[in-house]
């Protein structure tokens, strides 16, 4: 409305001045008239297009002041009679005011809102770097503590001070501008033209430059700039590498006071060792990741590996099979480069040359051990920890190259064995393939490919490695080739990345910062880079260590609460198992069974030593005589009683009884002083032990029995004490009393009559039954028996004959009772004569003796008188009385070795036997055996997995 008052009054004054002038010479332009009026009125006039106003800027539009006059107008008093209208221009001056209130503040709310939003999409596109927080040691964070910052901030100079000391660029710049106008030729003008001008040399030369000359010359400077970058990185991981390895040199120390934790890596590789051990019987199968690294024999695949690890760790050998079974490799981060083994205390000192060749024929020695009579491979794994500062943490398992023939020297199913060992590692689902291939080689020969396509035939976990690239640029004629097979176009195969690597020159000397400066300086002066067939972040050992590490621990993480939820189902599946077959019974495993075993065995061998020493004189003398009584009565006693007189009985006994003291008795008395301490430990061994025992233990202490038996050996003095008291009881030959020699006469019918009976039945054997079995048991006789029945019958006649025949038949005796015998139509042999003789005289001195030591009953009276003026002579029942006292004797001096020494002896061989099988897991498994016992090591072995895979699981989420 204002604007239209406006514009009123300024029409009404155009109209007034118009009017007034036209007495004037020429006529009012427009140009005059008021800025307004023209405005609206004559916007028609042609010259109002050059007066208008310039445009308002962008500005401009948004201001609430555009809609404010530019300057307050100031009309001429109007002279004629007209009084222009009141302008309250204060008011609207507020009102618009008031109004721009409103639009700062709602831009400046809107301006916040879009800071804010721009400021969120700036965070959200900053990487979270919480996963390397891991990086910066923890002293970083507590550097505070140990240096003043405030004071250090204080020493500082201000930045007046270092203004005075920086230099006057102003003044720099002027002077090089003088120096250039110095040294320019022509004048200014003519330079500028020259810069300027587009027919200029300079712009003439820059379009003869080809498009692909540009391309080569981004692509260098792409390069230089990547390896620029790359040295950067690889000295800030190297100064990284350092700090660490202080700050962890520190905590051993204990100048940094923390509690030290088991590393993440560590605490998996200890789940995949249990995991290894575990047989499961409810299919659960181990699923954990780890890197299995495989490839043709001689590919490389060992090198990688000792690059990746940074040490020469593995024998290594020219085109021979050097991998003989899979070496499990848990790389982890520590101060000092170091390797040691699993079932081992010794570290290996990376660092020194000694101590890795100690480390390689270790490796060796194992794999050997491994490898069973008549095999070239073996499925056992061996466990290798390698700690140093910068190394990348995952676990790794090289296994034996897959070869194409078998070659002599190597086992008929070498191939197979490989293979199944290669897919047993690749079957599992979340395991990372590290495929090796050798680039100096045909693509074509390669067998890997095909089996890796077949366990992962996506590619979804699998890493492709190309080696030896130096060698396949000066061998390839097409470098385009090595880019296909990076590219994964000439292999049937799919990978989830592609590197190629240089792991040496072939020299096996060469050190890992030696290989690692070749493989660098190759790729710098590669064509492979430069023309771009490969991406700098595909090459190196270092890269791919870096890409392995972090496609490992995704994997993990991806997986391992997956598979602890699965061994929970397992463990109450064991459990449930166990409360229903063995409710009154704790779990035990092997190695707690084995222990019980061992306290009871122990048990057993004290209680020997309560034996009463009645009991063992008693089953030793009883032994001994056993063992001895057929010498004394074949070779003693008969020899002797065929003598004429007394004395020269006496005599033939002394010297029988002498020859047999010195070299048999002795030995024989230990030999029985053994076997009786075997039996008594076999009896407390085996006996059962009423409701507490468990037969579980049977074998074990059946082995271990035997074992101890076999380690035992009798005191070697023994015997030469033994002699000589076994001597002296025999030379003695006075019987004190009457006790003694109806001791002796009672001990001298035992033997006799049980000698009687042994003959007897040899005879009964020799002759078949006699008429009362013939008839009541319905059995014959045969032909050899008819014979010797009737040898026997004749051969009693002839004795009937002279019942003091001597033991031995003359030939013309023996000639008689052939032909006697011929004569009834019995054909004989001279030897059947004898053999029959030997049984049939036998008896009938047996007999005799029997008889004759009845007599002796009541003949103490004349021994005691030396049998002066008496007819009877019981010399035999002296022999017998030696006999008996040198038994008793030879018992007592035996109990007295046993309880003192042997027990002893025997129970220190029990338990270094027990020792020794502790020791040895296969024996414990070969012993110890049956259902409960399987499913309490099962048992033992799920919980022991699910403990330490919930430790890891709670360790990785605080990490994260």
């Amino acid at each position: 409305m204002w604007r239209l008052r406006r514009a009123a009054v300024a029409c009404e004054v155009c109209q007034s001045l118009v009017k007034h002038s036209s007495g004037m010479k020429g006529s009012l332009s427009l140009q005059k008239l008021h800025l307004v009026s023209r405005s609206i009125y004559h916007s028609h006039h042609p010259t109002l297009k050059l007066q208008r106003p310039q445009l308002r800027t962008s500005f401009q539009q948004f201001s609430s002041l555009t809609n404010l006059p530019l300057r307050k107008l100031k009309l001429s008093p109007i002279k004629y009679g007209y009084q222009p209208r009141r302008n309250f221009w204060p008011a609207r001056l507020a009102a618009r005011l008031l109004k721009l209130r409103y639009l700062i503040l709602g831009s400046a709310v809107g301006g916040g809102y879009t800071a804010k939003k721009t400021f969120d999409q700036w965070k959200d596109m900053i990487p979270d770097l919480s996963d390397y927080k891991w990086i910066v040691p923890d002293i970083v964070w507590e550097i505070d503590e140990y240096i003043d910052l405030e004071k250090i901030r204080k020493a500082l100079p201000n930045s007046e001070d270092l203004a005075k000391l920086a230099p006057d660029f102003d003044k720099i710049v002027e002077n090089l501008s003088l120096l250039k106008d110095f040294f320019t030729t022509g004048s200014p003008g003519e330079t500028a033209f020259r810069a300027t001008d587009p027919g200029s040399e300079s712009d003439k030369h820059y379009r003869k430059v080809s498009d692909k000359e540009k391309i080569d010359q981004l692509q260098e400077e792409l390069l230089h700039t990547q390896l620029k970058y790359q040295r950067i990185l690889e000295r800030l991981e190297k100064e990284n590498k350092e700090l660490r390895k202080l700050v962890l040199q520190k905590d051993d120390k204990g100048i940094h006071h923390r509690k030290l934790k088991k590393s993440l890596i560590d605490m998996y590789s200890e789940v995949l060792d249990v995991l290894s051990d575990y047989d499961a019987s409810y299919n659960t199968q181990d699923h954990l990741p780890r890197v299995v690294v495989v490839g043709d024999q001689s590919a490389g695949k060992t090198s990688v590996l000792e690059m990746i690890a940074q040490a020469r760790i593995f024998p290594r050998g020219s085109g021979e099979m050097m991998t003989r079974s899979p070496v499990k490799v848990t790389l982890s981060e520590g101060p000092h480069h170091v390797a040691l083994f699993k079932d081992s205390s010794r570290e290996f000192d990376l660092t020194k040359e000694e101590d890795l060749a100690a480390l390689r024929h270790e490796i060796e020695l194992r794999m050997r051990k491994n490898v069973k009579d008549g095999c070239t491979v073996s499925p056992e794994t061996i466990s290798l920890n390698v700690k140093g500062p910068g190394l990348q943490r995952m676990v790794l398992v090289d296994l034996p190259g897959v070869i194409n023939t078998v070659t002599s020297g190597m086992a008929p199913d070498t191939k197979e064995t490989i293979f199944s060992i290669s897919k047993a590692y690749m079957q599992n689902p979340n395991a990372i393939i590290l495929c090796i291939q050798d680039g100096s080689v045909d693509a074509e020969r390669s067998i890997v490919t095909d089996l890796v396509s077949q366990m992962d035939p996506h590619g979804r976990r699998t890493i492709f490695v190309l080696t030896k690239v130096d060698l396949a640029e000066k061998n390839v004629a097409s470098p385009s080739r090595i880019q296909q097979i990076i590219e994964g176009k000439l292999f049937p195969m799919k990978a989830l990345g592609y590197f190629a690597v240089v792991t040496g020159k072939g020299n096996s000397s060469e050190s890992i910062d030696a290989i690692r400066e070749y493989e660098e300086e190759f790729f710098q002066n590669s064509n492979l880079l430069k023309t771009s067939m490969l991406k700098a972040h595909q090459v190196t050992t270092r890269n791919l260590s870096l890409a392995v590490s972090d496609c490992f621990w995704k994997m993990v993480r991806e997986s391992v609460e997956q598979q602890a939820d699965s061994f929970k189902a397992t463990r109450f599946n064991l459990e449930t198992e166990w409360k229903n077959n063995y409710p009154r019974l704790r779990e035990l495993d092997r190695n707690e069974l084995f222990e019980k075993a061992k306290n009871e065995i122990l048990d057993e061998v004290i209680s020997l030593s309560q034996v009463t020493p009645k009991h063992w004189e008693e089953i030793l003398q009883q032994s001994l005589w056993e063992r001895v009584s057929t010498h004394v009565i074949e070779n003693i006693y008969l020899p002797a009683a065929q003598t004429m007189n007394s004395g020269t009985f006496n005599t033939t006994v002394d010297i029988k009884l002498k020859q047999w003291t010195d070299k048999q008795l002795p030995n024989k008395a230990v030999e029985v002083a053994w076997e009786t301490l075997q039996e008594e430990f076999s009896r407390f061994m085996t006996e059962p032990k009423g409701k507490e025992h468990d037969d579980i233990f049977d074998k074990l202490k059946e082995a271990v029995k035997e074992e101890s038996i076999k380690r035992h050996k009798w005191n070697d003095f023994a015997e030469d004490s033994l002699r000589v008291i076994q001597h002296n009881a025999l030379e003695d030959r006075s019987i004190s009393d009457k006790q003694q020699w109806d001791a002796a006469i009672y001990f001298m019918e035992e033997a006799l009559q049980a000698r009687l009976k042994d003959t007897e039945n040899a005879i009964e054997n020799m002759v078949g039954p006699d008429w009362k079995k013939r008839w009541l048991y319905w059995k014959n006789r045969t032909q050899e028996q008819f014979v010797h029945n009737e040898t026997k019958n004749e051969l009693e006649k002839m004795l009937k004959c002279n019942e003091e025949h001597p033991a031995y038949l003359a030939s013309d005796e023996i000639t008689t009772v052939r032909k006697n015998l011929e004569s009834r139509g019995v054909e004989v042999d001279p030897s059947l004569i004898k053999d029959t003789w030997h049984q049939v005289y036998r008896r009938h001195f047996l007999k005799t003796a029997l008889n004759h030591c009845n007599l002796c009953r009541r003949g103490f009276y004349y021994y005691q008188r030396h049998f002066v003026d008496s007819e009877l002579e019981c010399n035999d029942v002296v022999l017998f009385w030696r006999i008996q006292r040198m038994l008793a004797i030879t018992a007592n001096t035996l109990r007295q070795q046993l309880t003192n020494t042997e027990v002893r002896r025997l129970e220190k061989n029990v338990k270094e036997v027990l020792e020794d099988f502790a020791e040895d897991s296969e024996k414990k498994v070969k012993l110890l055996t049956g259902k409960r016992v399987q499913l309490a090591e099962d048992l033992k072995k799920v919980r022991e997995i699910q403990e330490k895979l919930d430790a890891f699981i709670e360790a990785l989420h605080q990490e994260k």
